[in-house]
């Protein structure tokens, strides 16, 4: 199997960002990588503050008070605005603003911040109007796609009307080749969705779902979707978390890039001598959960602590402050579980990791040595 990679410098499409809060409004929070990232979606957390939400931003939609979105709930786009926002995307970071009295969700005096950032099309937009009636019409949408590493971001109008159970209308995504790992909500105002997740390591898209917000296992995908995607749409059932007529989506769209991004699944071994499991690149971000039980969603990344074993993990699911329980190594080609618990009883698990550095180059050339850091 071969392990290059396309995407030399991961800092040009994925970056991780990390903070003290100082009350300042506004802030600007500026990157390190290698490479200038202006970001098209920034997800971000509050690591101190217990009760906190998650907070996830991206240029399509837009900044500001009425576009925050939260991981963590199912609230619709715009809830609970008071307590500080992102406010712009910079050629190379974002900034922040406070709400009201407080700002408690990104620069509050003294808590500890992180936000996760993705590179897609730098917020230029492409519109495909809605066609057809019934079974494989087409919703209307906007998309920006990065083919280079396997990103889309995606906010259609649903149109369930004319279909039935089993049926579908198509979303176009851009990208050039299948997705492979979809996160979907439904951000109108006044409605309380689930995030939806489908992905071919959950079990197919017409098969299983997974809920972002919750930290249920796998479930049926009634008519969430009736097929997988393909290199041009993903096709979307009549489920109202999904495809309500007339309604507001966004959705997030992956597939994997060799040497940069992985969608997989591994098997837990309920040891503190864990499951090794590997990826192809040193792992800048990973996140996992069992789709067999109710466990969380695990979040780890190798710049809030940065060594092994201490790779403290923060919930997806959960507005819980940071857990500094020693959970997971960072390797120079995967991660490996270090607990006999969750995230890592025997049980199947999927996971999405994005890369710090390549195994190996485009150019043939080892990037990094292969023992831990």
């Amino acid at each position: 199997m071969a392990d290059y990679t396309t995407i030399d410098d991961s800092s040009a499409y994925f970056q991780i960002a990390t903070w003290t809060g100082n009350t300042s409004a506004p802030r600007s929070i500026t990157n390190d990588g290698n490479s200038n990232l202006q970001p098209d979606i920034v997800w971000g957390k509050n690591r101190t503050s217990a009760g906190t939400d998650h907070e996830l931003y991206d240029s399509t939609r837009g900044t500001g008070t009425s576009y925050n979105l939260k991981p963590s709930s199912n609230v619709a786009e715009g809830i609970s605005t008071t307590y500080g926002q992102l406010t712009a995307f910079l050629t190379d970071g974002f900034t922040v603003n406070a709400g009201g009295t407080n700002d408690d969700f990104w620069n509050e005096n003294g808590s500890e911040f992180v936000a996760w950032q993705w590179k897609a099309n730098g917020g230029t937009l492409t519109s495909v109007s809605a066609s057809g009636s019934g079974n494989g019409a087409i919703n209307a949408c906007t998309y920006q796609a990065n083919t280079t590493s396997g990103i889309s971001i995606i906010k259609y109008t649903g149109e369930n009307d004319e279909i039935t159970d089993g049926q579908h209308t198509k979303v176009t995504h851009g990208l050039s080749s299948a997705p492979t790992f979809v996160i979907a909500k439904n951000i109108q105002t006044g409605h309380t969705l689930d995030w939806q997740v489908m992905g071919d390591n959950i079990g197919g898209f017409s098969n299983y779902h997974l809920h972002l917000n919750t930290d249920a296992a796998r479930s049926g995908a009634t008519y969430v979707a009736s097929t997988a995607p393909d290199s041009t749409y993903v096709y979307v059932g009549n489920s109202n978390d999904v495809n309500d007529d007339g309604m507001a989506y966004v959705m997030y769209a992956f597939h994997e890039v060799q040497g940069y991004s992985k969608f997989g699944s591994y098997e837990g071994n309920g040891d503190a001598d864990g499951t090794f499991v590997y990826t192809g690149f040193k792992p800048a971000f990973v996140m996992t959960k069992s789709i067999d039980s109710t466990s969380d969603w695990n979040m780890f990344d190798h710049k809030r602590e940065g060594y092994n074993v201490d790779n403290d993990t923060l919930e997806a699911n959960d507005s819980a402050a940071e857990s500094t329980t020693d959970m997971i190594d960072l390797l120079s080609n995967g991660f490996k579980l270090r607990i006999g618990t969750d995230p890592n009883v025997a049980e199947t698990y999927i996971y999405m990791a994005f890369a710090e550095n390549p195994f190996v180059t485009s150019t043939s050339t080892n990037s990094i040595p292969t023992t831990a850091r």
